[in-house]
């Protein structure tokens, strides 16, 4: 498919060239040639109509098989240009969701995809139909009125079932969600802008080899993986990456994916550091207006420099300090500020970063543990190893243990006869009798 770009700027639409190609480029598109404009919108073809002279004049010249515009056109606008120029015409985000369409292989992401898909012709079916009544065109796709009219309540009635099965697939998710938290696991959740390095990222904490490449919307797929982090059991879950101006149709219909950010208890933020600092400035604050719109700014962030393989260590430092100055400057919470490389497995400063964060989560608590059973010792720590960390260990006729434990996890602990008490409590020194479940209030 080869294909024509136009770009129009102006102070309420910054638009990126790079980002704009890398789109079309990922669609699979051959580009002939990139059309940029400085104007505010034209109300009915959103560019100039000097330009679109222009434009006319090299689709006749280059025959492309579409004309793609990095700006959001109105459904009177696609119609008036299709008119003026007799080639398909389309725009920034039915250009992402060819990608998705493209990228989608689970029943989840391709239910997601068309939905979002069909919430993007209701106003261009309307549109259509309003031009017949007007004596304007035929109909959408060449179908007269009544068949147009009928393709419509064929959209609805679409849109209904999609959302229920998507609904149903929440709720799976749901329970096996509680259930993780139930067993102890801390939730982390990837989020940021779309190819800034989530996917490796998940590989390099968890040891996987799931498919990471260097282009935009790779993962559509939630993924999710365990891994320890110093006795810590931990899930990691990939989402799907963000872009500037992500509109609430595709908000609505992948919401089931990206309420994995909204139910994690950590969010890693990951941006690609190697680039330069006007689009990482430009990513960041896109990715912030995402997270909230998805009320999740509340969460512990920590904000993750990726890709420091790729550019040197006083321009990591520069970056990293003028995104501290954003952070502050938007009263945003944000726990670190930490630079790795996904691709070369270099995470300690993540690491430590996590190991920080985690315990300060509600889950995650402090303990005095007794055991006055010598025998059971080996099993009672070999437990607390597993999931939690030893603080101190006092051995004795009565061993007394003091270790931050998943609160999820107190029943095994119970299990085993312990006596056990919550640190720094009001109800501090107010222990559990011998072998009596714990129960953290939820």
């Amino acid at each position: 498919m080869r294909a024509i770009g136009v770009i129009r700027r102006s102070r309420r639409e910054r638009v990126s060239r790079e980002e704009f190609e890398e789109l079309l480029k990922s669609a699979g598109y051959e580009v002939l040639a990139i059309m940029e404009q400085n104007r505010e919108e034209h109300p009915k073809y959103n560019i100039g109509k000097g330009k679109l002279e222009e434009l006319k004049e090299l689709v006749e010249e280059l025959g492309p098989d579409k004309v793609v515009f990095a700006n959001r056109l109105s459904p009177s606008q696609a119609y008036n240009l299709w008119k003026e120029l007799r080639v398909e015409v389309i725009d920034r985000w039915q250009l992402v969701l060819e990608i998705f369409e493209k990228r989608a292989h689970s029943r989840e992401a391709k239910l997601q995809v068309e939905l979002a898909s069909l919430q993007y012709e209701v106003p261009l079916v309307k549109e259509a139909i309003r031009r017949i009544k007007l004596g304007d065109r035929a109909g959408f796709k060449g179908m007269g009125e009544y068949q147009t009219r009928q393709y419509l309540k064929h959209i609805r009635y679409r849109m209904g079932k999609i959302r229920k099965e998507l609904e149903r697939i929440r709720a799976d998710r749901e329970v096996k969600r509680k259930r993780r938290e139930e067993v102890g696991f801390v939730l982390l959740a990837l989020a940021g802008y779309t190819n800034a390095g989530k996917s490796t990222l998940l590989n390099a904490l968890a040891g996987e080899d799931i498919e990471a490449r260097d282009q935009m919307f790779t993962t559509l797929d939630t993924t999710t993986r365990r891994f320890r982090l110093s006795g810590k059991r931990v899930l990691v879950t990939d989402t799907v990456g963000f872009i500037d101006g992500l509109p609430p149709f595709i908000v609505e219909a992948f919401h089931s994916t990206l309420e994995e950010i909204v139910k994690a208890d950590v969010i890693l933020l990951v941006l690609d550091v190697s680039e330069p600092w006007g689009e990482i400035r430009r990513k960041f604050l896109a990715s912030l207006n995402v997270l909230r719109e998805l009320k999740a700014l509340d969460k512990p962030m920590v904000v993750v420099l990726n890709k420091v393989d790729l550019t040197g260590e006083e321009d990591v430092k520069d970056k990293a300090e003028r995104i501290e100055r954003i952070i502050e400057e938007r009263g945003v919470t944000v726990s670190r500020v930490v630079s790795i490389s996904a691709k070369l497995g270099q995470l300690d400063g993540l690491y430590d970063a996590l190991e920080e964060v985690i315990l300060t989560l509600p889950k995650y608590a402090p303990f005095e543990i007794t055991v006055d059973e010598p025998e059971k010792v080996p099993q009672v720590m070999a437990l607390i190893n597993a999931i939690g960390e030893v603080l101190s260990v006092e051995y004795g006729e009565r061993t007394r243990v003091e270790a931050y434990v998943q609160t999820g996890m107190i029943k095994e602990l119970t299990r085993l006869g312990v006596g056990i008490k919550r640190l720094n409590q009001s109800d501090q020194g107010e222990g559990l009798e011998d072998g009596q479940r714990y129960d953290d209030g939820r």
